[in-house]
């Protein structure tokens, strides 16, 4: 996006994507004007760098605390409208027309900010120097004043000298008494009643005096400054309040810009990486031919990322995926989940095709993270997080599960990750994609629940592990953790044990010699039994010593 109004709706469109199909296919619509239409785009974008952020600057304006260099940036974003509006009118499409028609004429907004605010405002909006000149006359009378009082004073004084035939009149000033005409005492039977001379001062060799018309210029030059100021603050005021009116026109505009700027950077994105239009179906249908991650993508540089396919109909929803770690299954689940979510809200998706189902919700439970500080386990936050997926999901729901039942003992790991999946594939019947490294569990797909085997592919290279990022039909038979192991480089001597480790189990069931090691230790706890047996003589023992012995052999026995 290219103005943070744009950016923000952006992200309310990914925090709450589209359910109905009929709201997602109009964002579609103008989605696919923007990608067809690229000089139209390119001319709306550069307009869009010119915006600043009137969603903001309304707000600021709607709570009183916006400065003078607010409302210049509102001045030069409104200013730019009209060409915005003419490029949307120049797709020529009924639902750029509808966005065009809504960016009404704020002409009158940018004129009134103009006419009274200086093109390089200040921050602070009551020390003056903000409104320009010639907006009000009282505001330049005081600036001429400030700025032409000296002037004033000898043009005054000369006035005086011809009107009274006192030439050597002057015009004074001091801290104590203001500004004075001065007379000497020679001069005085010159000074007439009509001249409104009041006294002010005796000095030894000459009378000061004051009229009305210099008493009230000395209240001016004095207080100018001051007066500017707060004259300057009171029109500003004025001018945000006549603003403060109509900020719902502005906030109503910045809403379509905030459209405009999705729209583009959406179209944007489809046009340079290849994305396409998706399509929806009312079946449980999700079909998506070479699809990718949008993200890893762009990390990796275009044509490095190996798409997959998705293919899940009403018969096999839940997909059990297994394989190598590193192999590309939790990536495989996570571009799903971008697909559906970049689909919903209204943007084509990095596939070739995609035809989906529209989802109420996601549920995701992908990699481990311990909730120390309220004591909480990897398992135990697994377990939770499982546990609002299967209370919440719906028929219409996507669940992506990624190795539960990892965090805890093997078997019961697989016990809890074997239940999980007959539930929801048995309770729930959402489309699930669970990743999984107990290869036991591939049995299921026999079991007609509706489960379908996936494997990322991977083969061995002269002892290499090669990852082939594919995945593929069936179940994968083994994971390939030594080799992973090796990659990492852990010691020679490490990996070679492991993988004599591995073939002793592979050989044995772990299962079955567990219960022989059972067995075992059963045995030698009745030999104790009957070592002691053997040393008695029941014959030998009378009642009470065979009472005796009885409670011996229960004891051994606990």
């Amino acid at each position: 996006t290219k103005s943070a109004m744009g950016a923000r709706l952006l992200k309310n469109y990914i925090d709450r994507p589209l359910l109905k199909k009929e709201a997602i296919e109009e964002r579609l619509d103008i989605v696919e004007i923007f990608t067809q239409q690229f000089i139209q785009r390119e001319s709306i974008k550069e307009i869009l760098k010119e915006i600043y952020d009137l969603e903001r600057l309304s707000s600021r304006i709607a709570f009183g605390n916006i400065n003078a260099r607010d409302l210049k940036w509102i001045s030069s974003s409104l200013k730019v409208l009209p060409e915005l509006k003419q490029q949307l009118y120049s797709f020529n499409e009924p639902l750029t027309d509808q966005l065009a028609n809504q960016i009404i004429d704020l002409s009158h907004i940018t004129k009134l900010i103009d006419d009274a605010i200086i093109d390089n405002p200040p921050l602070t909006i009551k020390e003056g120097n903000i409104i320009k000149d010639h907006f009000n006359e009282e505001l330049d009378e005081l600036r001429y004043l400030r700025d032409h009082g000296k002037q004033w004073l000898v043009d005054f004084e000369q006035k005086e000298r011809e009107k009274t035939g006192i030439k050597n009149l002057k015009v004074g000033y001091n801290r104590v008494f203001g500004y004075y005409i001065e007379v000497t005492k020679g001069s005085l039977d010159l000074v007439k009643d009509e001249f409104e001379y009041t006294r002010k001062q005796s000095l030894s060799n000459a009378e000061r005096f004051i009229t009305p018309e210099l008493k009230d210029m000395e209240s001016k030059i004095l207080s100018a400054q001051d007066k500017i100021q707060k004259l300057e603050y009171v029109l500003f005021t004025q001018v945000r309040n006549e603003i403060k009116k109509e900020v719902h026109l502005i906030q109503d505009v910045s809403k379509i810009i905030a459209r405009v700027d999705v729209y583009q950077s959406l179209a944007m994105l489809a046009s340079e990486n290849s994305y396409v239009r998706p399509v929806f179906n009312d079946q449980k249908i999700m079909d998506i031919k070479e699809g990718r991650h949008g993200v890893i993508e762009k990390v990796m540089g275009h044509g490095k990322y190996v798409p997959n396919d998705v293919s899940i109909d009403e018969n096999s929803p839940v997909v059990l995926i297994t394989g190598p770690n590193m192999g590309g299954k939790s990536t495989y689940m996570r571009q799903v989940a971008l697909i559906v979510i970049m689909a919903q809200i209204g943007s084509f998706v990095p596939a070739k095709y995609a035809n989906l189902t529209i989802f109420d919700q996601i549920f995701t439970r992908i990699g481990a993270s311990d909730d120390l500080i309220s004591g909480q386990s990897t398992f135990m936050v697994e377990m939770l997080e499982a546990n609002n997926a299967l209370r919440f999901a719906s028929e219409k729901s996507l669940i992506l599960f990624d190795e539960i039942g990892r965090g805890t003992a093997t078997f019961d790991g697989m016990a809890i990750a074997q239940a999980m999946i007959e539930y929801i594939a048995s309770e729930i019947h959402c489309m699930t994609l669970f990743s999984t490294h107990y290869h036991e569990l591939t049995f299921l797909e026999d079991k007609g629940l509706g489960i379908q085997n996936v494997h990322a592919s991977a083969r061995v290279d002269n002892d290499h592990l090669v990852f082939e990022y594919l995945i593929k039909k069936g179940r994968s038979n083994k994971s390939y953790g030594v080799n992973v192991a090796k990659l990492a480089k852990l010691p020679d001597e490490v990996i070679n044990r492991a993988n004599l480790v591995l073939e002793t189990l592979e050989e044995n069931n772990v299962e079955d010699r567990l219960i022989e090691e059972k067995q075992v230790q059963v045995i030698e706890k009745e030999s104790e039994v009957e070592k002691y047996l053997k040393t008695i003589d029941p014959m030998a023992l009378s009642p009470l010593d065979a009472l005796s012995t009885l409670i011996e052999l229960k004891k051994l026995v606990k």
